[in-house]
């Protein structure tokens, strides 16, 4: 019978025959202790993502097995864009299963941020979108934050019952079992592909526990209203924090528009002149300008001096759709999912947010 080879990096099959389709390998590689597939081994040693036809349904249907498991289910979410990092309807997939909230980069909010604030407001999040959980926890997967709490938890809310870590795409979940590799003495030959592109796990990738049970990362679900699914891969750099953010302050006045390089246009339209904080990557440019002149600075410096997205991928964003908004509480955060936020500080502002079709833009309460 053929040796079925499972890609160490992502958890595809590994195959032979086509380049273009998941799971290929050159057969000499199969000669290797551990077995990668050639889109890995590109995205581990040039950091270049290479274009794998995949059905994002096929994740979607994994999820759904999950509920039909005695498991415990850990939820990793995006704490930096929480909204763009929750999988819709998760509710749904997990069954009876005890679910742990792992809010991940911790590290990219001020420090100054009230941690226990960030935990009460993700629980309540969770209790609203239908989910009792049994805790959540703060870490950093990049930085090794909070990584030895995290273990601890899974393994007394696990209950001798196998893991299964879910989340959307991008939110650092093969990174988080990476650390406990190195953290809890792995074979480091072992650890699994990562990257800032999305989708990088393509199946599950199955790692056994102590106890004979296992622990399983699970492909990144794909949330379409992250602004991240508009842009080219190489942009996806110009967007994404990858230290500390530092909150820039607008002291605006009515009918003033900044631009979020050339991906949002905010307008605020109507209300007294007060600050607003905009909370992006700290290298993503932004641009004030009158309204009335807004549209003629897009059209004139869209893809050059408004960027991202480049000239290049102009023609693959789609077209700016209105989102408006009245303030009715002080400090109010809008939210464009997968790209940051601008808080309102005061009520009584009207602004309206133009953002790619699709993109999801949101209000909450402010959680800084």
């Amino acid at each position: 019978m053929k040796r079925k080879f499972i890609c160490a990096g992502c958890g595809t099959t590994i195959q032979t025959e086509d380049k273009k389709k998941p799971g290929y390998t050159p057969p000499q590689a199969l000669q290797r202790e551990v077995v990668i597939c050639q889109r890995c081994f590109r995205l581990k040693h040039y950091n270049e993502l290479q274009d794998v036809p995949v059905e994002k349904t096929d994740f979607t249907n994994q999820l759904h097995e999950i509920g039909k498991k005695n498991a415990l289910v850990v939820k990793i979410v995006d704490v930096f864009d929480f909204e763009g990092s929750w999988i819709p309807g998760f509710q749904r997939f997990i069954g009876k299963n005890d679910v742990l909230i792992l809010a991940n980069k911790i590290d990219l909010l001020p420090k100054s941020t009230k941690q226990h604030k960030i935990k009460l407001w993700i629980k309540k999040q969770a209790v609203e979108h239908g989910i009792a959980v049994k805790d959540v926890l703060l870490m950093s997967a990049e930085k090794n934050i909070g990584i030895k709490d995290a273990a601890k938890a899974i393994d007394m809310y696990r209950a001798g019952q196998d893991v299964y870590i879910t989340g959307c795409t991008n939110v650092g979940k093969s990174t988080f079992i990476n650390q406990l590799i190195l953290n809890f003495g792995g074979d480091e030959n072992q650890l699994l592909t990562t990257s800032h592109f999305p989708g990088t796990t393509l199946d599950l990738v199955d790692l056994p526990l102590d106890d004979g049970r296992h622990m399983y990362d699970t492909p990144g679900i794909y949330n379409e209203k992250q602004v991240a699914h508009f842009l080219h891969p190489i942009e996806l750099k110009e967007i994404t924090p990858t230290k500390e953010i530092k909150p820039r302050v607008y002291q605006l006045n009515e009918r003033q528009t900044i631009f979020i390089g050339g991906i949002v246009r905010v307008d605020f339209v109507k209300g007294s002149p007060h600050s607003f904080v905009f909370y992006v990557d700290n290298d993503l440019r932004l641009h004030r300008t009158k309204l009335e002149k807004a549209d003629q600075l897009y059209e004139k410096h869209k893809g050059e001096l408004l960027s991202p997205p480049s000239k290049k991928t102009l023609a693959q964003i789609p077209p700016f759709v209105k989102h408006s908004f009245t303030i009715k509480k002080g400090k109010t955060d809008v939210v464009i999912h997968g790209l940051g936020w601008m808080a309102v500080t005061e009520p009584g502002v009207h602004v309206v947010i133009h953002a790619p079709r699709g993109v999801g833009v949101s209000i909450r309460e402010a959680i800084i």
